[in-house]
């Protein structure tokens, strides 16, 4: 029996047994990004909530297709569009991934124009203006704090979900430790293991995000909120403080081992489903690749057909030197000058391949599930990043020894079959992606039974306020210890001070010499 399906059963049979049970409670769900692998991560969450009794109203551009008990969508589908050719879509993001602050500013600006237009949406409208009581809300930690203008509105606890790591601005709202020697936030191209450059830059990141978070969003997010739910409205920063919970979509021997709260909680992996079964044409072809099978995907929002001419042939070009077939997720229908042992589908069960033995390599833009789901394979890595996260995931791959980088203007036959052979000839990767993902896999619940016994939790305890420490309501002087320091290297001054002066007078005496007394003749 395959681990997936062991790790869904358990999950059930934990969740139907719990100790102590949580009364069916009103969820409202507010996932309303329309990236699409983000709700890959919520969804599957949402639905086993559903099914444990609650009651879930979800508010996203992604509504169900087949009905589910309990389970009712609140669709803003078609209100906000985006799409992508890779070439554009690189040249824009090519020195916002340069430039420090750069993707704050994108964020500032698309988050509230984007919440904007879904609050104004009517079947939004209906719920902003509608007397419905909540036990809880869920909403995502990404681009924009504006809609915790729910939270004001209906006066419950709610909880966060981030689709990958932890955003430097939801840390500070946990008081969570945030030491730039050894940690990476976000917006940074770099592991845990630092140079002193790297530390230099961390720090001066980290500080300079700090002070001008209230700038780049709380300035552009709460009026906008304020449109929508009142003049009333609290400061969102002061909403977001009371945050009772936050999954994230990490686990430590992939992300890299660092400290976090109680009220963090890491649920890496939650969006695994039991594997279904590969098309027939998929499994012969699979199964037929004995001498083994890379797999080349550039993820959901990027389309792969549209690389540009040169860099499309560099990559088959390098593939044609290979011993092995290549399954290349592939928008068109055609692909000039296609080698023969190159396989193009317009859509790939992505999870199901990298699961099957005959797969060797992941060629990949470095999403975070998609690297979920080849650490949870065993699966070593290439990696293009392009943009958000996808370079500190494959820093992290890269670290853990079951990956490296080709970054995409360094894209020619040569780098592109250096790196192939690199993960596929040197066995040390292979080794690394076993044992990291045996180390993923070991785990005492599965991230669905952790992340819903978390959940049940916030609500059995009214929002559990006893999991945040004081820090939350220190002020940024007295967290550092600003004061204390202040004092204590003010006391050990004075203290010198004092020594120095006392040594200075003594050594004053003993240099004085008595004044001989003149002969009267």
């Amino acid at each position: 029996m395959k681990l997936s399906v062991v790790l869904t059963l358990t999950t059930f049979i934990a969740l139907s047994f719990n100790v102590e049970e949580t009364s069916s409670a009103r969820i409202l769900a507010l996932f309303p990004y329309i990236g699409k692998s983000h709700f890959n991560v919520f969804e599957p969450y949402l639905e086993v909530l559903a099914r444990r009794g609650h009651d879930v109203v979800v508010v996203s551009h992604f509504p169900r297709t087949k009905p589910l008990a309990n389970y009712t969508d609140i669709s803003v589908l078609g209100s906000v569009n985006k799409e992508y050719a890779f070439n554009s879509f690189y040249l824009e993001n090519y020195w916002k991934e340069r430039l420090p602050f750069a993707d704050m500013f994108e964020f500032a600006v698309e988050g509230p124009q984007d919440c904007r237009t879904t609050l104004s949406h009517e079947n939004v409208q209906q719920l902003i203006k509608s007397d419905q009581k909540f036990d809880l809300i869920i909403t995502e930690v990404f681009n924009t704090d504006c809609y915790l203008g729910f939270v004001h509105k209906f006066k419950c606890p709610f909880i966060s979900f981030s689709s990958h790591g932890l955003m430097p601005w939801a840390s500070e709202r946990f008081a969570n430790p945030q030491d730039p020697s050894y940690i990476t936030n976000l917006f940074e191209a770099a592991s845990d293991v630092k140079t002193f450059a790297q530390r230099l830059y961390s720090t001066v990141h980290y500080i300079a995000l700090y002070f001008t978070y209230d700038f780049f969003f709380e300035n552009r997010a709460h009026p906008v909120a304020k449109e929508f739910f009142g003049d009333d409205l609290p400061p969102l920063k002061e909403i977001a403080k009371n945050t009772s919970l936050l999954l994230l979509n990490t686990h430590f021997s992939l992300n890299r081992p660092r400290p976090y709260v109680p009220g963090i909680i890491e649920v890496g992996g939650i969006h695994l489903k039991p594997s279904k079964p590969l098309s027939k044409n998929l499994q012969q072809f699979l199964d037929s690749c004995t001498e083994g099978v890379i797999y080349f995907s550039m993820g959901s929002m990027i389309r792969s057909s549209s690389f540009p001419n040169d860099k499309r042939q560099a990559l088959l070009d390098a593939f044609l030197q290979l011993p092995y077939k290549v399954l290349w997720k592939w928008e068109d229908d055609q692909v000039p000058g296609l080698p023969s042992n190159v396989k193009i589908e317009k859509w790939l069960p992505q999870y199901e391949i990298l699961c099957h033995p005959n797969v060797r390599a992941f060629l990949s833009h470095g999403g975070l599930l998609g690297t979920i789901e080849a650490t949870y394979c065993g699966v070593p890595m290439v990696g293009i990043p392009i943009y958000g996260d996808q370079d500190t995931n494959l820093k992290n791959v890269e670290a853990s020894g079951m990956g490296v980088i080709v970054y995409y203007p360094d894209i020619t036959k040569e780098t592109i079959l250096s790196a192939l052979q690199t993960v596929l000839y040197n066995p040390s990767y292979a080794e690394n992606a076993k044992r990291i993902s045996a180390a993923f896999r070991d785990r005492p619940m599965s991230p669905m039974e952790t992340a819903v016994y978390w959940t049940e939790y916030v609500l059995r305890h009214r929002g559990a306020r006893h999991m945040k420490t004081a820090a939350v309501d220190l002020p940024l002087y007295q967290y550092l210890l600003l004061d204390v320091m202040a004092v204590t290297f003010g006391a050990l001054g004075l203290g010198l001070y004092v020594v120095y002066f006392i040594l200075v007078k003594i050594s004053a005496t003993f240099r004085r010499k008595p004044k001989r007394k003149q002969k009267i003749n």
